[in-house]
């Protein structure tokens, strides 16, 4: 028979790994739940589309505190982009491109790919010489970096843009990281503008430019 003192010890060491499980899953992120992207202050609406992609800067404190990880104290600016379809049609977005551009310094900034948001966090430096210009969203993962747990890396995965279509009726969101750290306001004249959107059919819409400046 089994003895009392093993069914305790048992029953002890069951609920110590549901803590475990259940203290792992309060720190996995959780993307914020969004509204269409034409109730954000900063979008811009494509009528003849009826597709409408929204930017919220993630810029302060308060509302960076969804994350595990201080980006803003990194020089990274954590930016989600809604994207809302109000067509009859699905919409592409394997082929967007994301660019972010200031006045100030003339700056033109691409989304941080996972494992340079990684490096950053972490002050390990590129192991290539490699300038990168553009950066396709979603971005495709690699390899974990050295240095960064992984309930960390997993954040980075799950927050980053990754659909790859927006369905008719629907809204889909995910964040860009930027680099900012260059820059004394990030938001001042701020533009984000938004390319290789796809139609149904394949074809490229007119670019989105959604003005930052007056998001505080």
């Amino acid at each position: 028979m089994i003895s009392q003192s093993y069914r305790r010890t048992a029953l002890v060491l069951a609920i110590l790994a549901v803590s475990a499980l259940a203290l792992y899953a309060s720190k996995q992120f959780e993307p914020p739940k969004v509204s269409k992207a034409v109730t954000y202050p900063a979008h811009d609406a494509h009528t003849n589309e009826k597709l409408t992609i929204a930017a919220d800067p993630y810029n302060t404190a308060q509302k960076a505190s969804i994350f595990r990880l201080k980006y803003l104290d990194k020089g990274i600016l954590p930016v989600n982009i809604i994207i809302t379809n109000e067509g009859g049609s699905p919409v592409s977005l394997s082929k967007m491109q994301v660019q972010y551009v200031v006045h100030e310094r003339h700056a033109k900034l691409s989304p941080l790919d996972p494992d340079d948001i990684a490096r950053r966090m972490t002050h390990t430096k590129r192991n290539d010489d490699v300038a990168r210009t553009t950066n396709p969203l979603p971005f495709p993962r690699t390899h974990k970096v050295g240095g960064l747990k992984q309930e960390d890396q997993d954040e980075i995965d799950r927050a980053r843009f990754q659909a790859r279509a927006v369905e008719p009726g629907n809204t889909q969101s995910g964040f860009a990281f930027f680099d900012v750290s260059d820059l004394d306001d990030p938001l001042a004249g701020a533009t984000l503008f938004v390319t290789g959107v796809r139609d149904n059919g394949g074809q490229d819409l007119m670019y989105f430019e959604i003005p930052l400046q007056n998001v505080r």
